[in-house]
């Protein structure tokens, strides 16, 4: 894309980070975000929460506070001239911006031949402090807030061979806001860097915060949250096609350790549907900020590596067992 010139934007598409951010005033800026997928599992309401949640959390991963959304649907309503979906799907959207506190002010809606759901998030912060992928410091600890599975989960789910409450967990993990997080890094203090685990799984995220701060990733696999039953369904033919794609996208700026388990590597490739918040915190305040998760119930808060020095011909990432 061309590049603005514009002085306010704050945050545009160079460092691909989550939301766009725009100065209003010195003390007030826009964070603009969009995010729409097919249905991931069978429930309308369930896939309406998702996809919500989804979407609202790219201002979340600004450390931003959304306030409005706008619907985005696509739906075959000349083979479904009922709308059975519709009515539940835009129903779990509005429940999830209601807890976030947004206000849906309207949309749009095309047909199309498969379903489509999500929204435009328009939310608010204070231009000092939004959080980017591309600030983290070397001696920063990582912290992840939800646990890791949900592409093989919701595969399997497709496939018909996932437990109900396997999917259920899962279910409980995507329609998570992760305003709890968002809430927990500002009570703690320390936080430099900010993004959420999405499409491009834990690898291609965590790519993007190295490679745009300018700093080398150390993961411990071992460390992964990870969804409880997810570990049998870890196998080829319950990768997504992320999971390819992903894995192609990282490997340049990859070094693999010794004695790696397997499974815990495809989860770190595998692609995430409204997944957690990963913050690169100070050192001595990532205690406090595991005490304000905790407190807050989040799904995680584990301490899966640390930001070191890098330099050019070295990997961005490296993973230990």
């Amino acid at each position: 894309m061309p590049p603005s010139n514009d002085p306010n934007l704050l945050v545009g598409t160079r460092t691909h980070d989550d939301a766009g951010v725009y100065r209003l005033r010195d003390d007030l800026a826009l964070v603009q975000t969009v995010d729409f997928f097919p249905p991931v599992v069978d429930d309308a309401f369930i896939y309406g929460q998702i996809a919500a949640a989804n979407a609202l959390s790219d201002v979340y991963a600004m450390n931003g506070e959304p306030k409005t959304a706008m619907n985005l649907v696509g739906y075959p309503d000349d083979t479904d001239p009922g709308l059975t979906w519709l009515g539940p799907i835009l129903a779990g959207g509005a429940d999830r911006c209601a807890l976030a506190g947004a206000a849906i002010v309207g949309g749009h809606t095309v047909r199309d031949r498969e379903i489509k759901f999500g929204l435009s998030v328009t939310g608010i912060a204070h231009p000092d402090e939004v959080l980017t992928n591309a600030t983290a410091r070397p001696g920063d600890l990582l912290v992840l807030t939800k646990p890791l599975g949900t592409g093989f989960v919701t595969t399997a789910h497709r496939a018909r061979k996932c437990p109900d409450a396997l999917l259920a967990e899962a279910c409980a993990s995507m329609v998570e806001l992760n305003q709890s997080g968002r809430d927990a890094l500002g009570a703690a203090g320390g936080t430099h860097a900010l993004t959420d685990v999405t499409g491009f799984g834990l690898a291609g995220h965590l790519l993007e915060m190295a490679e745009g701060s300018g700093v080398q990733a150390t993961i411990r696999l071992g460390a992964l949250p990870i969804l409880p039953g997810v570990e049998p369904f870890i196998q080829k033919r319950f990768f997504t096609r992320a999971s390819k794609t992903n894995r192609e996208y990282v490997a340049p700026h990859l070094q693999l350790g010794s004695g790696l388990d397997s499974r815990r590597l495809e989860l770190f490739f595998d692609a995430q549907t409204s997944g957690g918040l990963l913050i690169s915190v100070a050192p001595d305040r990532a205690p406090e900020l595991i005490s304000q998760l905790q407190s807050r119930k989040a799904l995680a808060s584990a301490i899966i590596g640390e930001i070191g020095v890098w330099s050019p011909g070295n990997p961005h990432i490296v993973l230990r067992s």
